[in-house]
């Protein structure tokens, strides 16, 4: 049946073309149907968010199913509802419909796991490709639970789409086969026929008749071996010295420094980084051992070759006030070690990163000791003390409950301080807000607080409204955060300057003070965790050290900035920029 070369050529097209289309065909309705579960299931997890379902909770004490209800009903677009998707309260205990969107749909609503769960008492958010339709069931207290279902009507409809436009390409595809094997058989079946001619000539002696044979696929180049050898020979020694150009080109351009040296411990070969790195201007007299031993690695060839065998070993170094890793691995030459080959990294950005981690985790442990120790010592003393000293024993109280209210304010700000760096600090969509005006209820609202240390703060701020489009209140938690600290670090009768201003295409900020100020070699340091110019003043006035490395964060996410000027003992000036 498939004695012709033609043949098997249109009936390998066919199969591929089949196989093809089916793979597409399989992989796209299955992935598009996995995508809408998935995206349905995070689209439920977005909404429902847990400040969400608190306030659903709250809901469902004071007003009931009614009242969650009307919250649900508010979020009709981010749920997606429309012909195929429809939502309800239902009954936990029952599983009756309270309310629904869609009366007729609301009828055959199955017992499904997701339903079961949330009459446990759990959310039901599992994906379930292989069921007719989608749901997602979320228990509010003990009473009532947020039923959201999915049709799957519309995902159906595509899907559909998809395979009729899909067998339409099939029935191209294989017509298109069909002409394409029949032409590229041919193309094949007519040099084989030549070459099985000039093969019966080479029996006979007559080499030069392969010649005759001219093609660019794998056939030509079966014919071309025969009359050029020595051409092939060529070329494949070009090709070797290709290979050795290329790789000659990636080690001079690599990142990492590479060293190699040969086993009398001479150096063979540097690229440009490994030069920049070592920093030296003379290599030729450069032998592993001496140079190691220069640079304080404590390590020499004998070590790597007869100890540690074919094992990487690592040394660090410092050398030019860079922290320098070196990787030492032996190269092998037909199965023998021939030498040493040297991987020259600069770790220097990842040691200060490393610094910065280990000084952050002393931090949190001191400040965090701090308060733990109070509590452990007054609780200790409350449980030795006489039973009828109220007073002394209220004292205590108040320290201890004062302390553990300041370790929930460090523990907060380090949770608020993880999200913003995970990216998972969601901000509200952002709204024009008239940013003169927020200002001044800002310096109202810090009035009085002002007044209790006889401080004067005042409003500069032109009359035409500043509108920028922001997360409000975002924005207001650093203004208000940034002038508390003026309030904080000015001594009283001191003087506190806000002001609000436009210029070009930023809104600014400006808090102003006469305060205590701080020395300018702190500046740099000031947005760090942490980091407190006087931590014992830091301590009475209540503060944790994060707050402006969590305005800091808070701006960049808004897209503005903030920066400080300060001289020590005069006062403090704070920008915050806004894009308007």
């Amino acid at each position: 049946m498939f004695k012709s070369i033609q043949t098997k050529i249109v009936t390998i097209f066919i199969l591929v073309i089949l196989s093809v289309v089916t793979v597409i065909g399989t992989f796209m309705t299955t992935n598009i149907v996995k995508l809408y579960n998935n995206e349905f299931s995070v689209m439920m997890e977005q909404v429902f968010t847990p400040a969400l379902v608190s306030e659903l909770e709250k809901s469902a004490e004071s007003g009931g199913a009614g009242s969650i209800w009307d919250i649900v009903s508010s979020y009709i677009g981010p749920l997606g509802i429309d012909t195929y998707r429809f939502y309800s309260i239902l009954d936990e205990k029952t599983g009756e419909v309270l309310f629904t969107s869609d009366e007729a749909k609301s009828n055959s609503i199955e017992k499904s796991d997701n339903l079961i769960l949330a009459m446990t008492g759990k959310v039901g958010n599992t994906v379930n490709t292989q069921k007719s339709y989608m749901d997602y069931a979320l228990p509010i207290g003990e009473q009532y639970i947020v039923y959201v279902e999915d049709t799957k009507d519309e995902i159906n409809s595509i899907t559909r789409n998809v395979l009729f436009i899909l067998v339409e390409a099939l029935l191209v595809s294989v017509l298109i086969s069909i002409l394409l094997g029949y032409f590229f058989g041919r193309t094949i079946t007519k040099p084989i026929r030549d070459l099985t001619k000039s093969t019966e000539h080479i029996a006979e002696g007559k080499f030069d008749i392969v010649s005759g044979i001219k093609s660019d696929d794998e056939i030509g180049i079966l014919s071309d071996t025969f009359n050029y050898m020595s051409s092939a020979l060529q070329h494949t020694v070009n090709e070797v010295n290709s290979e050795k150009n290329k790789v000659e080109t990636i080690l001079q351009n690599m990142t990492d420094g590479i060293l190699a040296f040969n086993l009398s411990g001479r150096l063979i070969h540097i690229n440009p980084e490994a030069k920049r790195l070592i920093g030296r201007t003379f290599y030729d007299d450069l032998q592993f051992d001496t140079f190691f031993k220069e640079i304080g690695a404590d390590i020499s060839m004998g070590n790597i070759i007869y100890i540690n065998d074919d094992k990487k070993t690592e040394r660090e170094a410092v050398i030019g006030g860079r922290v320098i890793r070196f990787t030492f691995a032996p190269f092998n030459l037909e199965n023998k070690i021939s030498g040493i080959i040297v991987v020259v990294h600069d770790i220097t950005n990842q040691q200060k990163l490393e610094n910065a981690r280990r000084e952050f985790v002393a931090n949190v442990s001191h400040e965090l000791r701090t308060p733990l120790t109070t509590v452990k010592s007054y609780a200790e003393t409350l449980m030795d003390m006489d039973i009828d000293d109220k007073e002394t024993q209220n004292r205590f109280l108040d320290t201890i409950a004062g302390e553990a209210d300041r370790m929930t304010r460090i523990v907060k700000d380090l949770l608020t301080l993880s999200r913003l760096d995970e990216g998972q600090y969601q901000l509200r969509p952002f709204e024009r807000v008239n940013l003169s005006q927020l200002v001044a209820e800002i310096v109202e609202k810090m009035f009085f607080a002002a007044k209790e240390k006889h401080q004067d703060i005042t409003l500069s701020a032109k009359k035409t409204p500043i509108y920028v489009m922001t997360d409000r209140d975002k924005l207001e938690q650093v203004i208000i955060n940034i002038i508390s600290n003026a309030v904080k670090y000015t001594p009283e009768k001191g003087k506190i300057e806000v002001s609000c201003e436009k210029v070009y295409k930023d809104a600014y900020i400006k808090v102003r003070d006469n305060g205590i100020g701080i020395p300018k070699e702190n500046l740099p340091r000031i947005f760090e965790r942490f980091y407190r110019v006087d931590n014992a003043r830091s301590r009475e006035t209540g503060g944790t050290g994060l707050g402006l490395a969590i305005a800091k964060q808070i701006m960049t996410q808004l897209g503005g900035d903030i920066s400080i000027n300060s001289t020590y003992g005069e006062g403090t000036e704070v920008i915050i920029s806004v894009p308007v």
